[in-house]
């Protein structure tokens, strides 16, 4: 692998590497050894149910359990390491860039896998879009410190027909249209005729298929096509904060100028954007309904879940809604004072952040109403919005239920630099994590 130093102006490098896989032969099935992304595995009973699946499951890695932070980490390195010596898992013979596809129903969506190199914030190649958790960076980077590997693939996204996703002086634009024809799309085209490494379908239902890309030529054409783009970070802020941080810990250059991340073109293949929805532990939902006065609207909705979300989004379509839940009935809220709003949300952001149902969750319904601390022991974030629900009522909280945001509001606050609330958006779907891994001291 190279490593040698980026140009500062540099567009997206995509470099192969040696990808640590399963052995299939080794573990009961590929779909068993597989997991979500660690930050969607958010309940016990999940968690227990990937590492009942296979005494090999990924989630031993990137979620290990023990009785500190220090022995998790060092569990998951010793975890391993012996996968590794007892051929559970394994290298593949040389550097590679992986192609990637997920399709179920009619989604289809298909990427490209690499060691991105890491650049700053400063550099606009890559545009974070949401702020981060101090807590969450350090232990991410605890673990790959004491792992030395990326255990998951972060979300890329870039628009190969989109002008404004190039980095071109030129600023014409010139290159959009022809670049669907070639580069990193008719690699993708030409290697997905090949059969893949491994093919697998887990048990939501999505398949997985993965190709390596070796051919110097082939590398070649996705080299020039991403030579000039620039990527949004659809998912992977945290773990994008540590590719940096630990960057910074390691001479230069080194393994560590990169992280692994799936690149993905939107123009040929949309992401679908998701809302994250909060769960706040200790707020029931009479005191949250109590405490809005007469500075919201609020509406007892004795429907189903459906139909309370599609009258959540008729609201959101009018201005800022939000639906609470925990007390087995649905409760919109909507309509704030303009006033409120005024005095609580920052004037020094655009029009568009301030108006974010995000923004005023947390700046007037979490800090200024509820006054409720962003802290895990408060407010757990959680994505599949049955399961917010459920634990609501199961343990006396309020889920707060939002809609998603627009995937072009994301693209346009990340260009002029600015950051939405953590947790804003889920896009997906998400890369399979244990299908390819990126073992540091292959590098």
């Amino acid at each position: 692998m190279n490593t040698e130093g980026r140009a500062a102006n540099d567009g997206l490098q995509l470099i192969p590497f040696r990808g640590l896989r399963y052995v299939p032969e080794r573990v009961g099935s590929l779909a068993a050894v597989t997991s979500p992304p660690y930050d969607v595995v958010v309940r016990p009973d999940g968690l227990l149910h990937l590492e009942s699946a296979d005494p090999y499951n990924i989630v031993r890695l990137i979620l290990p359990q023990a009785g500190s932070a220090g022995a998790r980490h060092q569990q998951a390195a010793e975890t391993l390491d012996r996968w590794v010596a007892e051929g559970v898992l394994a290298p593949d013979p040389e550097p590679a860039l992986y192609v990637y596809e997920q399709s179920r129903d009619d989604m289809l969506q298909r990427g490209i896998i690499g060691a991105l190199a890491l650049s700053d914030p400063s550099e606009g190649v890559v545009l974070p879009h949401e702020d981060v958790m101090p807590d969450i960076v350090a232990d991410r980077a605890a673990l790959m410190r004491t792992t030395a590997a990326n255990l998951e693939p972060l979300l890329f996204t870039y628009r190969s027909a989109d002008g404004a996703e190039q980095r071109s002086s030129s600023g014409d634009g010139a290159h959009s249209g022809a670049h669907a024809d070639r580069g990193a799309t008719a690699v993708i085209d030409r290697t997905i005729q090949h059969p893949p490494l491994l093919t697998t379908t887990t048990e939501d239902g999505f398949r997985h298929r993965l190709w390596s890309v070796t051919d110097a030529d082939d590398l070649s054409e996705i080299r020039a096509d991403l030579a000039d783009r620039q990527a949004l970070i659809a998912d992977g802020h945290h773990r994008w904060a540590t590719y940096l941080r630990l960057r910074a810990e390691h001479p230069s250059p080194s393994p560590w100028n990169y992280g692994l991340v799936l690149l993905i073109d939107t123009a040929r293949y949309p992401l679908r954007v998701r809302a994250i929805h909060r769960l706040l532990h200790r707020l029931p939902v009479a005191e949250a309904l109590a405490a809005l006065g007469d500075d919201f609207r609020a509406r007892r909705l004795e429907v189903p879940l459906p139909d309370a979300l599609e009258a959540l989004a008729d609201a959101a379509a009018e201005g800022n809604a939000f639906l609470l839940a925990g007390d087995g009935a649905f409760h919109l809220v909507d309509r704030p004072d303009p006033a409120l709003l005024s005095r609580t949300i920052r004037t020094d952001r655009p029009e568009a952040w301030r108006t974010l149902d995000a923004t005023v969750l947390h700046s007037t319904l979490l800090d200024h109403i509820w006054q409720i601390p962003d802290a895990p022991e408060h407010i757990a974030y959680i994505h599949d919005t049955e399961a917010a629900v459920t634990q609501a009522e199961r343990h006396g909280g309020t889920a707060v239920l939002m809609h998603p945001v627009r995937e072009e509001v994301v693209r346009d606050l990340a260009r002029e630099g600015v950051t939405m609330p953590r947790k804003s958006t889920s896009f997906g779907p998400k890369p399979a994590t244990g299908l390819v891994l990126r073992s540091l001291d292959l590098d």
